[in-house]
């Protein structure tokens, strides 16, 4: 049973590449700085405020030892004496008494000089500490009224430890920052590659790809150029090799055809006739499928137009009539001549083996459709692949090379798949075969 908590992790992670390498270089620097700021606050800091309110414990005893055992002027000069040296405000409230607190002290300064206190002045004493400002009033009870001591704040505890929070804070948005600009000039590169061999995929130009970035990058898309030259001179080489032989081949069927046409017209000749005429057809369909789309360039193309006219040229062909569903304005980049060549062959095919033939045309999100119906025998679905092989013709139920030269789907698909898309197989609605045509927008 597959993880649930993990599989909802992947989801909320980001699937792009620089999302996830930014999440490694940012999550250690959180973790740290929050690791940094709980050793500083619950650590650094309490064990400092409570060795600074300890001292602060001992100089306050120190004071009411000094009012209680001491009179008169003496006791006024060691107070003015004390204030002067401790830096201390301290005053002196004859016959007043220190009222118990009426609720627990909370801050980790407020515990501390509590604690302390307590431990330094002598029992039956009564004393209490309060803000004043920013800084602490502490009260304590002497024989003859209360002791009043102004503590400065810096005394008690490190000075405004919020800029320590500020530093950090500013300190690590600016390693992001400068982390996250090194990342983004890294990454460029590799979104290039990606994005030049998801436009060759779909047939498309991309000549002013050039390879930069990192070592191990410029050797990825340098590979990504060799490919590229190899296939296109693959394409080139085999389109010039069958436009050769379908040339060499065709002079002596023109030849051929000159001399059956001078000959008196009976049975055998209108059969030699008929006989050239289809290899001059099958040759046309090896010179296509050969040819594939070598040398012509993808442009911005109406599809909704294109799906008309190759519906009306294949119509035509067979003087029947097909059912159109196309909307407007559905443009997309594609190798026009290739692309009418595959909608014909689909056309074609549904018109040789069905009666009804529909054709329809949709967008969904970055993919388009278009698909091409009848209400013919159809192909079993075991067998539809098989109907895709190169010079293959089915032996049994819908033949869908019938007088053809088995090229028919081999060549629909291959200028699908050289859009970057596939031709897939289907039942029909009308009964029959439905094919579909996905390109990417």
């Amino acid at each position: 049973m597959p993880d649930s908590s993990g599989y909802s992790v992947k989801r909320i992670l980001p699937r792009g590449l620089f999302g996830r390498a930014l999440i490694i270089i940012i999550a250690p620097i959180v973790l740290l700085q929050a690791i940094i700021a709980y050793v500083f606050f619950e650590r650094d800091l309490e064990s400092t405020t409570r060795r600074l309110a300890r001292d602060v414990a001992a100089d306050i005893n120190l004071l009411v030892a000094l009012e209680d055992n001491y009179h008169g002027d003496e006791r006024i000069k060691l107070r003015l004496l004390s204030e002067r040296q401790l830096q201390y405000g301290i005053k002196f409230l004859p016959g007043v008494k220190v009222a118990p607190p009426s609720e627990p002290a909370v801050s980790t300064i407020d515990v501390a000089l509590d604690d302390f206190l307590a431990e330094r002045v002598r029992e039956g004493r009564h004393f209490f500490t309060k803000r004043v400002g920013n800084d602490f009033e502490i009260r304590a009870e002497v024989h003859d009224g209360t002791l009043a001591v102004l503590v400065p704040r810096d005394r008690i505890t490190v000075s405004k430890p919020d800029l320590f929070i500020l530093y950090m804070v500013v300190s690590s948005l600016l390693l992001m920052g400068i982390a996250t600009l090194f990342l983004r000039n890294q990454v460029r590169p590799i979104e290039r590659l990606a994005r030049a061999a998801e436009s060759f995929g779909k047939g498309r130009a991309v000549p002013d790809f050039k390879p930069y970035g990192a070592t191990e990058v410029r050797r990825a898309a340098q590979a990504f150029i060799t490919m590229r030259e190899r296939i296109e001179r693959h394409v080139t080489q085999r389109t010039e090799m069958l436009a050769g032989v379908s040339h060499d081949i065709k002079t002596p069927l023109t030849r051929l055809k000159l001399a059956l046409a001078m000959m008196p017209a009976d049975a055998d000749v209108k059969s030699m006739q008929g006989d050239i005429a289809e290899m001059e057809h099958m040759l046309d369909e090896y010179l296509a499928f050969a040819r594939g789309e070598g040398g012509e360039e993808a442009e911005v193309t109406d599809l909704g137009a294109l799906v008309r006219d190759a519906a009306d040229a294949a119509a035509k062909a067979r003087q029947r009539g097909v059912t159109l569903s196309v909307p407007e304005n559905i443009r997309v980049s594609v190798k026009r001549v290739g692309l009418r060549r595959c909608l014909i062959n689909l056309i074609d095919n549904a018109l040789k083996h069905g009666s009804q033939v529909a054709v329809g045309l949709k967008q969904d999100g970055r993919l388009v459709e278009i698909s091409v119906e009848d209400n013919g025998p159809g192909i079993p679905e075991t067998r539809r692949e098989e109907a895709f092989r190169p010079f293959h013709r089915l032996d049994e139920g819908r033949n869908l090379q019938v007088g053809g030269s088995g090229l028919g789907l081999t060549i629909a698909r291959d200028v699908a798949r050289a859009h970057g898309g596939d031709v897939l197989l289907d039942q029909s609605a009308l009964g029959g075969l439905k094919a579909t045509i996905r390109l990417p927008v």
